[in-house]
């Protein structure tokens, strides 16, 4: 399963917003120790100063990652850069029975969300951001004008794909 769609949530006065439905279902499917009773989890990881939104995984794609990370060389710059940004720049959280996940001050403060107001949830196939709406729409169109510009004006964006491998 993936994390599909863009969603406008709430976020109130101590920071609690709304994971959208879809997502829990995305979030309890990649939480190796979820069952029906149990709270999934969530980590958020902002620790990339470049990037304007928070991206958000599941147990087991965090996981995934981690084990990448170990695997190089203890001590290298690519594996220091990388703790870095992705273990101590990240945090953990547990969706409550409502749906819910706290965005704490920091992580409000990353991305510009004010005290209350509302984030913008993008999906994006094994993870989802967390954005500013303005912040995200500005940047969409950014990306879009400069991606569609290298494409002759009918050409279906589905060309951007690789073509499938042989027997596949």
């Amino acid at each position: 399963m993936y994390f599909h769609g863009e969603f406008t949530q709430r976020v109130d006065a101590k920071g609690r917003v709304s994971i959208p439905a879809d997502f829990r279902r995305v979030l309890e499917q990649g939480d190796p120790d979820w069952h029906e009773g149990l709270r999934p989890r969530v980590r958020i990881v902002w620790g990339d100063p470049r990037r304007r939104f928070l991206e958000c995984f599941t147990e087991a794609a965090i996981r995934g990652v981690e084990a990448q990370i170990a695997a190089l060389p203890r001590g290298s710059a690519r594996r220091r850069l990388l703790e870095q940004v992705m273990i101590a720049g990240s945090d953990s959280a547990e969706v409550d029975p409502d749906g819910r996940i706290v965005l704490n001050q920091r992580l409000r403060e990353r991305i510009g969300l004010p005290e209350t107001g509302d984030a913008l949830f993008a999906g994006a196939l094994d993870t989802f951001q967390i954005w500013l709406p303005e912040t995200y729409e500005a940047d969409k169109a950014q990306r879009f004008a400069a991606a569609f510009a290298d494409l002759p004006a009918d050409a279906d964006v589905l060309t951007l794909l690789d073509p499938p491998s042989e027997g596949g």
